[in-house]
């Protein structure tokens, strides 16, 4: 074999997609959700790229099939690669590690002795299931929310929202409250200027800073922009039927985005969550 076989090394992308025939549920951020909970340990570039040779596609492709076939959690999995590592065992013993199935770390039991009868075994306990996020029933709807009149100043927008006026200062300087009237020294602040100052207080507490908010009018704007894609058509006809279609297809539209960030987001919540 030549030097530059043996050296040769994958992206994680790479990795995903050798991996994805046999693991369809396979995702870039369940393999660094591995890496970060110990299980793998890619190379990196100079610059912080993984670097995945066949030894870390192997151990990868192990650890998904001990989830996939015997449900193992990963807190075994992990034990049993350590356990491999320590007893000075090779990547080609994994095979045969695998195969003692979920209920290989269980102690044997004492064989039975005529003077006493085989002790009975206590019933495990069923591990609870993880947390996760709620289905999304689709009865809320995003766009639905008319102009209500609410208008506030800075300082009542603080207190509505329970924010100090560093804190307002702070989510404006990131772009994500823009006062509603602007004018004459005069700044007021609408109804979507308080959801979103309430919700920044609500991250607040978790300790999630306005600076990590922004993705989220990335997000917003984006998908907005598909949306517009999507509905050129019908904005393009200047009368009141057509606009009330482009509504009509805009609050459908709105409701499948959610529909499908709430997916992604219950599932990798799982991975989060994942023992």
């Amino acid at each position: 074999m030549s030097v530059e076989a043996v050296n040769a090394h994958h992206s994680i992308g790479d990795v995903l997609g050798m991996l994805r025939a046999e693991f369809p549920d396979i995702t870039i951020s369940k393999i660094r959700f591995l890496e970060s909970q110990g299980l793998i340990d890619p190379e990196r570039t100079p610059s912080g790229y993984r670097k995945f040779y066949e030894g870390d596609v192997a151990r990868l492709r192990w650890i998904l099939h001990q989830q996939k076939e015997h449900f193992l959690p990963l807190k075994v999995i992990k034990g049993r690669l350590e356990q491999l590592e320590l007893g000075g065992g090779v990547l080609s013993d994994l095979d045969s590690l695998g195969d003692a199935g979920p209920d290989a770390s269980a102690e044997p039991e004492s064989e039975p002795t005529p003077e006493k009868a085989k002790p009975k075994r206590r019933p495990r306990k069923k591990a609870p299931p993880p947390p996760t996020l709620p289905l999304d029933d689709g009865r809320a709807d995003d766009l639905a929310v008319e102009a209500t009149g609410v208008s506030l100043t800075r300082e009542e927008l603080a207190k509505a929202a329970g924010l100090t006026d560093s804190e307002i200062t702070e989510l404006e300087s990131f772009g994500l409250l823009i006062p509603a009237i602007e004018a004459g020294g005069r700044v007021l602040f609408d109804e979507d200027g308080l959801a979103v100052a309430r919700l920044a207080a609500g991250f607040a507490k978790h300790g999630i800073e306005a600076r990590h908010l922004r993705m989220y009018r990335s997000f917003a704007e984006r998908e907005a922009m598909l949306y517009q894609q999507a509905l050129l058509s019908v904005l393009r006809q200047r009368n009141p039927e057509a606009r009330a279609r482009a509504q009509e297809d805009l609050a459908e539209l709105a409701k499948l985005g959610r529909g499908l960030r709430t997916a992604y987001l219950r599932q990798a919540a799982r991975e989060l969550l994942a023992e």
